[in-house]
């Protein structure tokens, strides 16, 4: 990597988007950029704000906010600056790094899901010993765990991966450094690193998937057993509503690793849009599901909205 540190790449975002388009398209990214920083700023803020938010569950939803946040941050401006002022190079240190933070925050994303689906499996199945297994203690250690475990993995993979000489074409055909992206700009032998990228991105997405579903199965038997009539409505469309951001987050990422693994091809245009709706999506439905959406948050909300423009959220 010493060799090569002054090497740049260029960010090519849509390549096979008319230049007529690049302003609708980053004037959308940036609208991305900003509904999913408010919302889940919103969503930080309120948890630090409000004591009797200081609860297990939020303390979850705070980590995966703060993971959207930091990821839309480390990929959205620099795209959005390539369609608006034409910088849309990088030199190799900084792909590196983009690339290890892409792979690091959604791995987090991906445990901090699953952490989310083990909180609620034990609230619903033995709610009287609730408080006293998820403690706070327990969440924030738990969650500190699965983000150093998340950047030692994705650490390895960067390093691989700088470890390589890029010596061709280094136009990314991305809206950001990913795996996928940067391995096909490799000299030399990538079978091994190929391989075992794809074992990995398998591994932080299957492990985690399977537990989801299975706790959303014993959630769902418990839920149908135990309520009726309107409460059951209302915990099962909970459930489902769930159950589509995971398929929106893990669905397309297991489709898209194994059609790379498999030489399956589509275009590099599908692609990209692809790996856009299913990244930057969850980013801004995530706040409104798992948080915005709870009775707890919309009384914090509707108090200041009442404070302060005499409005309903109810």
């Amino acid at each position: 990597m010493a060799n090569q540190t002054d090497a740049m790449f260029v960010l090519i975002g849509f390549p096979g988007l008319p230049v007529m388009y690049h302003t609708v398209v980053s004037c959308l990214l940036f609208l991305v950029y900003v509904v999913a920083l408010s919302a889940n700023s919103i969503v930080i803020l309120l948890v630090i704000w409000k004591e009797h938010l200081h609860e297990p569950m939020y303390i979850i939803i705070v980590n995966l906010s703060l993971s959207d946040i930091l990821f839309d941050t480390i990929t959205l401006p620099k795209i959005i600056a390539k369609y608006w002022f034409g910088a849309g190079t990088m030199t190799l240190s900084s792909c590196m790094f983009q690339l290890f933070c892409v792979h690091f925050l959604g791995s987090v994303d991906s445990f901090i899901i699953m952490f989310m689906a083990l909180d609620r499996h034990v609230a619903i199945s033995r709610p009287l010993r609730y408080s006293a297994i998820i403690t706070k203690r327990r969440t924030i250690l738990f969650s500190i765990f699965l983000w150093v475990f998340a950047s030692l993995t994705s650490l390895v993979n960067a390093a691989w991966h700088a470890s390589f000489p890029y010596c061709g074409s280094r136009k990314i055909n991305n809206c950001f450094c990913v795996n996928m992206a940067v391995m096909g700009l490799a000299c030399g032998d990538i079978s091994l690193l190929r391989q075992t990228v794809y074992y990995m991105a398998m591994t932080v997405l299957i492990g985690p998937l399977c537990y989801i579903i299975i706790s959303y199965i014993f959630i769902i038997i418990k839920v149908c057993s135990s309520v009726r009539n309107e409460g059951l409505q209302k915990a099962f469309y909970t459930c489902v509503t769930h159950l589509f951001i995971i398929a929106m987050y893990f669905g397309p990422r297991m489709f898209v690793y194994t059609a790379y693994q498999v030489n399956l091809v589509f275009s590099l245009d599908f692609s990209v849009l692809l790996l856009c709706i299913y990244t930057y999506v969850p980013h801004i439905l995530n706040p409104i599901i798992y948080c915005l959406r709870t009775q707890e948050i919309r009384q914090v909300i509707g108090t200041l909205l009442r404070r302060k423009f005499g409005l309903n959220f109810e």
